[in-house]
């Protein structure tokens, strides 16, 4: 059996699951709570949730084979610390690994998100069988975790894998604290930047526009709303995603022509809004990749959808499991 603490900034996950012996990992009772407690009570509640969670089952400590704790970054891997993330206040330097061996005599493993989430599309989704793939959050921000050689790879101080921050453009929507960034067009608040940027173009000329009437309403897009207007039609929705899929095959490129990877994973959004961008992404890596790279890269949706996160804490706890290979 394995344990899996899924750590976020507004909730939290406890995830009790077990692998079958195959690349399918079931999810056998989870138990969601928000964070709103300082940082070592709440992880005395979640530690307390995870042995509730082993009672209702029939189970106890010794019952489980490994640990895995997910959480937004910064954090050490290595040395098991959590290190100040930004959505996290008042988590500085917290040894949440030793916490957790200490607490539930079994070993633990600690990654931020975006990692946690590639070994879960690598063992158990989109990317089984495969050894150099790249999976992209694609989601409130743009991280990526990878795998090359076989090996998730993190890094000489798990900082590895932060596209987000590359510049695509000297001006542009700002994420990552970068204006023009790879997060800042091609994630859930670039995208609702963008949008913003397009629309107050066509409402300061005097043109209507269906999905925002007033600049006061400015506020209120998100790249959801101009998804659902873009499958309608909008033609001005449609151009925003158009955009954000050129960028998105920008960003993309630079990866393929340094990783060489043969899968490329994207998350979140690019599932619900895969017809908006993918034509524009192909035509935008077909004129900018290597071909040689190019030709060999496959570009898919992530599979395990909303219980990417969930899997990915337990993706965790299986790599410290006495019968998976380590993979940190």
């Amino acid at each position: 059996m394995l344990l899996g603490f899924d750590i976020g900034g507004t909730k939290c996950a406890v995830i009790l699951g077990k692998q079958n012996g195959g690349p399918s990992m079931d999810i056998v009772d989870k138990e969601m709570v928000p964070t709103d407690r300082p940082a070592y009570e709440m992880i005395e509640y979640l530690f307390g949730t995870g042995e509730s969670l082993l009672q209702k089952n029939g189970l106890s400590p010794k019952d489980i084979t490994g640990l895995g704790i997910s959480c937004g970054g910064p954090l050490s891997s290595r040395k098991g610390l959590i290190l100040s993330p930004p959505n996290l206040p008042g988590w500085d330097n917290i040894p949440i690994v030793q916490l957790a061996e200490n607490r539930f005599g079994r070993q633990a493993l600690l990654q931020n998100d975006a990692n946690a989430c590639a070994m879960a599309e690598w063992k158990f989704g989109a990317g089984r069988g495969c050894d150099n793939l790249i999976f992209l959050t694609f989601g409130t921000g743009m991280g990526a975790g990878l795998i090359l050689d076989g090996r998730l790879y993190a890094g000489a101080n798990d900082f590895a894998g932060e596209v987000g921050h590359l510049r695509l453009a000297e001006m542009g929507p700002v994420g990552f604290g970068k204006a023009g960034s790879f997060e800042g067009y091609c994630s859930g608040g670039g995208i609702a930047q963008l949008a913003q940027i397009m629309v107050r173009e066509q409402l300061q000329m005097g043109r209507s526009v269906s999905f925002c009437e007033r600049m006061e309403d400015l506020p209120q897009l998100s790249a959801k709303l101009v998804a659902e207007f873009a499958y309608k039609g909008d033609a001005l929705a449609i151009d925003i995603y158009k955009t954000c899929g050129e960028f998105l095959g920008r960003g993309l490129s630079v990866l393929i022509d340094v990783v060489n990877p043969e899968l490329i994973i994207l998350g979140s959004i690019y599932g619900r809004a895969k017809e908006l961008l993918e034509p524009h992404m192909n035509a935008t890596i077909e004129r900018e990749a290597l071909s040689h790279s190019r030709a060999v890269c496959r570009i898919a949706p992530a599979q395990l959808g909303e219980n990417i996160g969930d899997i990915a804490a337990l993706s965790l706890a299986a790599a410290v499991s006495p019968v998976a290979a380590n993979v940190n």
